[in-house]
């Protein structure tokens, strides 16, 4: 089984300055790209088995993870991922499009990371928002690197849909001062 595609939104986000300051490691750029997939279990009821959405995940990982690598226009440095579900359907069937099997793809497709990979999801109908949690890819207790990206979905997710979200940026917050290790230590 493959997830049926229905359409694609980008989001990319370029910070360059906080309070009129910045610092010498230059903008940060954030990307999120959503994938809006028809749910196959929408309306089904209560259904047991959802591996079959866990399987076809690894390709929308790879799909959306090389979208997102590509409009970042630089080396990932964090990464997350999240998820809505229409009202037809129910909240595990976004958690199972969002498993290790897609993270395992995602990783993959974005240069790699040994982190694991942050996450939410939610139910939600047309014009919803979400908060795509962001974090070092490499290790996870780099302060500077937890961030988010904010994604609003256009008309969707319609009751039968899941969005699934990948979110990659290329350093942490820019004037990040709030001690913890730092990038340059999980990299030694």
């Amino acid at each position: 089984m493959s997830l049926e595609l229905r359409r694609i939104v980008s989001h990319v986000e370029e910070l360059r300055l906080v309070l009129g300051r910045s610092d010498e490691d230059g903008p940060l750029r954030k990307v999120a790209v959503c994938g809006i997939y028809a749910n196959p279990f929408a309306g089904a009821g209560y259904v047991e088995n959802l591996s079959p959405i866990v399987a076809a995940s690894a390709e929308v990982g790879s799909e959306l993870g090389r979208r997102a690598a590509a409009l970042l226009e630089a080396p990932v440095q964090s990464y997350g991922k999240a998820g809505l579900v229409g009202t037809a359907g129910e909240q595990e069937h976004v958690n199972a499009a969002v498993t290790s099997v897609f993270g395992d793809a995602f990783r993959e497709a974005v240069g790699g990371g040994r982190a694991w990979i942050t996450s939410t999801t939610k139910m939600a109908g047309p014009g919803a928002t979400i908060d795509v949690p962001l974090a070092f890819k490499d290790e996870i207790w780099v302060r500077s690197h937890y961030d988010a990206v904010e994604v609003s979905i256009p008309a969707g997710p319609a009751p039968d849909e899941l969005v699934v979200i990948v979110a990659v940026s290329n350093r942490g917050r820019i004037n990040a001062r709030v001690g913890g290790m730092t990038l340059g230590e999980a990299q030694s």
